[in-house]
């Protein structure tokens, strides 16, 4: 099973879980983040969102994030699924999963990721609003959720 898989369908979580799991027989613990598209932002509802990527880039700069969060935790597995192309509201996104002995590396291991992906990871997002379709800024919040990891992020100062 790949770690990283960038596609374009959906994803099934039950069957997402039970083939990490069916990997290795020492797995104590899963921890999961699947994050979807809202259907509002800002203050605006949102029809759907569009999401780019380079394709080669994006798996590299992910695999690099998972052997980052492998050197931090006891994590036992991992595997990151990245929806791109056009979501509509309501549809899954992305999918961090991790597999640990234990919970706390798990959960603290889903959330590097998560945070990591959110700042570090090469897509860009455009919402489609009754107003028009707008390209998602950086936020500050992200860069701070990534920055108790003790990484420096300043995507939300280049971006705007």
């Amino acid at each position: 099973m790949a770690r990283v898989s960038i596609q374009t369908t959906d994803f099934d979580l039950s069957q997402e879980v039970a083939a990490l799991r069916a990997q290795d027989g020492g797995v104590g613990a899963v921890a999961a983040f699947v994050g979807t598209v809202r259907e509002a932002s800002s203050g605006a509802s949102v029809s759907r969102m569009e999401l780019e990527h380079y394709p080669g880039m994006t798996e590299a700069a992910i695999e690099a994030m998972i052997d980052e969060a492998l050197r931090r935790f006891a994590l036992r597995g991992v595997r990151v699924i990245h929806r791109v192309g056009l979501l509509e509201a309501r549809e899954q996104i992305v999918l961090v999963l991790v597999t640990s002995a234990h919970r706390g590396d798990a959960f603290q291991g889903c959330e590097f990721l998560m945070d990591y992906l959110k700042t570090q990871a090469p897509f860009w997002k455009k919402e489609h609003t009754p107003s028009g379709a707008h390209w998602v800024d950086a936020r500050v919040a992200d860069d701070a959720a990534l920055a108790r990891w003790g990484i420096e992020a300043r995507n939300a100062e280049v971006r705007g």
